[in-house]
């Protein structure tokens, strides 16, 4: 049987592995930090009505501007954004892919402060730029005295703050967004995947962009708004930004399906991101929970959390997997990483960490 070994494969993907967090039919899936929370009835009209609309026109190509969708996530997102600062693509996987083939390359490095998303480093490897790491305060803080330090250390050429951090849950403050943009020649990235998660008097770096043509600010679609399985990211950004992520797009990149889907999803915003609070409800139950059983539970503005103390990590996954309730083992030192559910997967997922948890650790 031929193996990838027997292939002309690119000499920097030999020896690496495609990535992916298991995949697996259980009762409780906690692991990816999905919305766990179905769409509303009404928003699945409305999304069938505009894909229906969608397919009386499917033999032709869709609109390649993606016009009225980038008008929906500037009324959306606010701060006097215009249809010009916004791009959209297949997911912010996609968004930061484009970002990653528009400013990187061979000859230019990225710049990512571990522990952080786990695709950072492949956008970089599959668009031929180099990886350097950063370092973190204590309590994966970040401050703006670190960010710049590491910033000058390097030299690098995209900077990627994930903001509210992922593993980790912790956010990073608006200084350190603005001493890191300052530092650095290169493109700054905030990726703010779980922005709507927090809380509401936390600004957020979109408040930033005016003045700043060499920052985006990412978002997705979804988590708070329930939506991974369309596969919808965004990213704000000066006009200039936008213009040269069109050089590195494949054409019609967007089908008529998923702009439809994600117009009428937008169209019920507020309707969709009620979810939201009950989810923060449910993170807070989570982390409380987890204390009381004696685990370390780092402070989150996402809709997962990241708890520490634990002997184990893989031994805690299995028997978790064994009752049915599957999480993630990101392979960081004594800590595993759970996803915010329903109220009844939220019980579920606490009684089994009760019934594997020693007396001594209570």
């Amino acid at each position: 049987m031929t193996s990838l070994a027997d292939l002309p494969l690119r000499a920097d993907l030999v020896g690496r592995s495609a990535y992916g967090a298991p995949q697996l039919h259980v009762s409780v899936t906690l692991n990816v930090n999905e919305n766990t929370h179905p769409v509303p009835e009404v928003v699945r009209a409305a999304v069938l009505d505009r894909i229906a609309a969608a397919l009386d026109d499917v033999n032709r190509y869709p609109d390649r501007e993606f016009t009225a969708l980038r008008e929906a996530l500037a009324g959306y997102l606010g701060h006097d954004l215009t249809p010009a600062q916004l791009w959209a693509a297949n997911g912010s996987n996609e968004v930061l892919q484009h970002v990653f083939q528009a400013f990187g390359g061979p000859g230019r490095t990225l710049l990512t402060f571990p522990p952080t998303y786990s695709m950072y480093p492949n956008y970089a490897v599959t668009s031929g730029t180099a990886v350097v790491e950063g370092r973190r305060d204590d309590d994966y803080r970040l401050s703006p005295e670190t960010v710049v330090a590491e910033i000058l250390r390097t030299t690098p050429d995209i900077v990627i703050l994930c903001a509210p951090n992922n593993p980790t849950g912790t956010p990073v403050g608006l200084d350190t967004v603005r001493a890191a943009y300052d530092a650095t020649d290169g493109v700054l990235l905030v990726d703010e995947a779980y922005g709507e998660f927090m809380p509401a008097d936390a600004p957020s770096a979109l408040t930033l962009l005016p003045g700043r043509p060499r920052l985006a600010v990412s978002r997705t679609m979804s988590k708070a708004f329930a939506f991974a399985g369309a596969r919808l990211g965004y990213l704000a950004a000066d006009p200039a930004f936008t213009d040269a992520l069109r050089l590195v797009r494949l054409p019609y990149h967007l089908s008529a399906i998923t702009q439809a889907a994600a117009l009428g999803a937008l169209a019920h915003a507020p309707l969709m991101l009620r979810m939201v609070d009950e989810i923060r409800d449910q993170r807070e139950r989570t982390a409380a929970g987890l204390e009381a059983l004696g685990y370390r539970v780092w402070p989150s503005w996402t809709n997962f959390v990241l708890f520490g103390g634990v002997d184990d990590p893989h031994a805690l996954w299995q028997g978790l997997l064994d009752r049915g309730v599957l999480i993630r083992d990101l392979g960081i030192d004594g800590t595993l990483r759970v996803s915010a559910g329903t109220a009844a997967e939220t019980d579920l997922f606490l009684d089994a960490m009760a019934a594997l948890t020693p007396v001594v650790a209570r």
